[in-house]
């Protein structure tokens, strides 16, 4: 159905699933809060409300174009009777309802769109989903973060790219060995470790001999986006012609400016520190 993740209310871990669409979130688990041994007969206890039906079948109305209208009348006239009965998988074959999903097994449940869960939740403890809504946000935000982090990962990856053609079209004669252009594409490489964290590749495996990956992996969000920047520079200043030395110092220059720039930024502050506040 989509990326899983699970957030901790109450004691209790509830699974949200991301999908193409939106947010859905367990409502199994929420039930098991309120009913840990028979969470199923607590949601189907709800959906015998009047309440619950209307409100399933007005966000349908709104978000689902191929909802069966003429079924759900039906069904809800039926509310309040002693003999209705109704169950995830009923609501759904009989309305085409997208709102609400449910699966059998070890690792299935019944899974609701956020909106649908968030009420569910009210039904069966206030508390419990006030503090459901925080701990989603929370999760929501931590999304957003990595999103972040993300795409200042595949802009060093593009810069990187532009930076190992403009070495190839301009520092790589056609005769040299393929040995030989891998040591001109680690010296350039290396050119920009210096420039932006003072030590080259080597030099940083030696101090961290216990560290996996390399000097690039460790860095933060602003040296990630400075590297970037430093990247598609010397790619500019390759195709200049000008000399390895001095462009060490002119890159060096330039980091030493973005980073006090970056680190200035209550924004940038913000996601260095993982914090809500800056």
């Amino acid at each position: 159905m989509g990326k899983n993740r699970t957030v901790e209310v109450l004691s209790t871990e509830v699974k949200v699933k991301t999908t193409a669409q939106d947010d859905f979130i367990c409502l199994t688990d929420i039930a098991k809060s309120k009913n840990p041994k028979r969470p199923d007969d607590l949601i189907r206890n709800w959906l015998r409300n009047r309440n619950t039906l209307e409100l399933l079948g007005i966000w349908e109305q709104l978000h689902n174009p191929n909802f069966n209208p003429v079924e759900f009348d039906g069904i809800r006239r039926q509310a309040g009777l002693n003999s209705f009965t109704l169950t995830p998988k009923q609501w759904i074959a009989l309305t085409g309802a997208i709102g609400l999903s449910s699966k059998a097994g070890r690792y299935g449940g019944t899974y609701a769109h956020k909106d649908i869960a968030f009420e569910f939740a009210s039904w069966v403890s206030v508390e419990f989903k006030l503090y459901l809504i925080k701990e989603f946000q929370r999760l929501k935000l931590d999304e957003q973060k990595q999103l972040g982090w993300d795409i200042k990962r595949s802009l060093t990856k593009i810069n990187y790219r532009i930076h190992t053609d403009a070495i190839k079209e301009n520092l790589i004669p056609p005769e040299l060995t393929k040995q030989q252009m891998d040591f001109v594409y680690a010296s350039e490489a290396d050119l920009l470790n210096m420039a932006l964290f003072a030590k080259t590749a080597k030099q940083w495996r030696d101090e961290n001999p216990d560290e996996k990956g390399n000097i690039r992996d460790y860095a933060n969000v602003s040296q990630l986006v400075c590297l970037a920047n430093l990247e598609t520079l010397n790619a500019h200043l390759i195709q200049q012609g000008i000399e390895q030395p001095e462009r060490l110092g002119l890159l060096n220059q330039t980091a030493i400016t973005q980073m006090r720039l970056l680190l200035a930024d209550p924004g940038v502050r913000k996601l260095e520190t993982g914090g809500e506040n800056g």
